[in-house]
């Protein structure tokens, strides 16, 4: 069985469109918010992506 741990599932949606990713973080390693560059489908191109709540 798994350990219940500090990782948690957390959202990541873009700065320009409604578009979203899940993904999973380490709450002691990283308590501030996770700020990605993906790619966005709707836009075809690389955009910034901030965690949501």
């Amino acid at each position: 069985m798994a350990k219940k741990g500090a990782r948690e599932k957390v959202r990541l949606k873009s700065t320009e469109t409604a578009e979203t990713y899940w993904t999973h973080k380490n709450k002691k390693n990283s308590p501030d918010r996770l700020e990605l560059k993906k790619y966005d489908k709707k836009l075809r191109k690389h955009v910034i992506f901030k965690e949501a709540k």
